[in-house]
């Protein structure tokens, strides 16, 4: 990012050092992140990584053990939630039922005691904006869970927040509808240019939401970054292993390369990689070519050679099994699309030659507070 694009970025969201403990539990741990105008961060960890409570804390529902919450350059970690200017859809939405849809948008205007005119004025932009135009009359039980979605985002809207809050907003819903739902919520937040924090455990969701992910892990932030650098080049193996499939081959660096038995991949040079160091090769299942690289025009290092032990076909792509010719016989995952399975058919047991167009080296290190201090990746 040059400077002239630095100069022009509003800071929305600041967490500055939150840690948390309910008794002697740590539930989160030096957490550091920033949320910039109009941008989309995806909280991503499995339950109990820390998620829930970073949102809680934010919207004032929690009180941090230390640490500051900032909003626009406002210190409102000590400010009630009511004060905080701050829009939460939960997963239930927490529609009145007896209200219809322009009454549920308009409700939290006329407890401030706007006038009349203004009210209608703001529900129906709100209305025509989330593309409710139709359903302004009818009860929330009328209404499909995306619909009651539009509507919960609309009258958190209605607030004008400094910040929305999603506490995993989809999980409620059949997974066709969620793949549909998140796109059109995307939509809209690019639309409307509100600060988002989204929070789930679906991978495949926070790789579609999020303008950046943080993964969090027992409460500690493990990564931060655009979906493609954390989905690509993974800073620790939690974040390779839990946002998608990895593979993941133990070995050492020696002279430049990543050396696993008969296996020896070059890698770029870097300071932070020193010769002896115990290390994983990660890579993911489509990065992996079960050809001869000459029939290929990518950059190319061959692994090793393997047997084809298991094929399945998964819609648009099919899943291979194949077990390395190594001592350990490690199985690794493949994954093909129709092209690739068309032009280069494969059957069970046949032998194959093993090859990886990107991989990502990580430090086999135990320590956490090292885990994340020394990577390279190759592309």
């Amino acid at each position: 990012m040059n400077p002239e694009q630095t100069k022009n970025i509003t800071i929305a969201v600041s967490v500055e050092s939150i840690s948390k403990k309910f008794g002697e539990t740590v539930v989160l741990e030096d957490i550091n992140f920033e949320v910039v105008e109009g941008e989309t961060l995806v909280l991503l960890g499995a339950s109990g990584s820390g998620k829930t409570t970073i949102l809680r804390i934010i919207a004032g529902l929690e009180k941090p053990g230390s640490g500051r919450v900032i909003l626009h350059g406002k210190d409102v970690t000590n400010l009630p939630a009511r004060e905080r200017g701050v829009g939460v859809i939960f997963q239930s939405y927490a529609l009145f039922p007896k209200m219809n849809v322009e009454k549920n948008i308009g409700y939290g205007l006329r407890l401030r005691k706007k006038s009349k005119a203004e009210i209608e004025e703001i529900t129906d932009g709100l209305i025509k904006l989330t593309g409710l135009e139709e359903h302004r009359k009818k009860s929330p039980s009328q209404l499909s869970g995306g619909q009651q979605q539009r509507v919960a985002i609309a009258r958190a809207l209605a607030y004008n927040p400094e910040v929305l809050l999603f506490d995993e907003p989809f999980g409620a819903l059949d997974a066709q509808i969620r793949t549909r739902l998140r796109r059109e919520i995307r939509a809209l937040l690019k639309e409307i240019k509100v600060p988002s924090i989204f929070i789930t455990h679906d991978q495949e969701e926070a790789l579609e939401l999020g303008d950046r992910i943080a993964v969090l892990n027992e409460g500690r932030l493990e990564q931060i970054g655009t979906p493609y650098d954390v989905y690509n080049k993974p800073a620790t193996e939690y974040v390779a292993t839990f946002l998608g499939a990895a593979n993941l081959l133990l070995g050492i660096i020696n002279d430049g390369k990543f050396e696993a038995e008969d296996i020896f991949l070059k890698i770029e040079d870097d300071p932070k990689v020193r010769d002896g160091q115990s290390v994983k090769l990660v890579f993911r299942p489509e990065d992996v070519f079960l050809r001869k690289p000459e029939n290929l025009t990518q950059n190319y290092q061959q692994l090793t050679d393997g047997f084809v032990e298991e094929i399945n076909f998964v819609g648009a792509f099919e899943r291979v099994v194949v077990r390395l010719n190594i001592s350990t016989r490690q199985p690794i995952i493949v994954t093909r699309p129709k092209t690739e399975t068309t032009a280069f058919p494969l059957t069970v047991g046949q032998r194959v030659k093993v090859g990886l167009v990107r991989f990502r080296i990580l430090p086999n290190y135990t320590l956490a507070s090292e885990r994340a201090s020394r990577m390279v990746d190759t592309l």
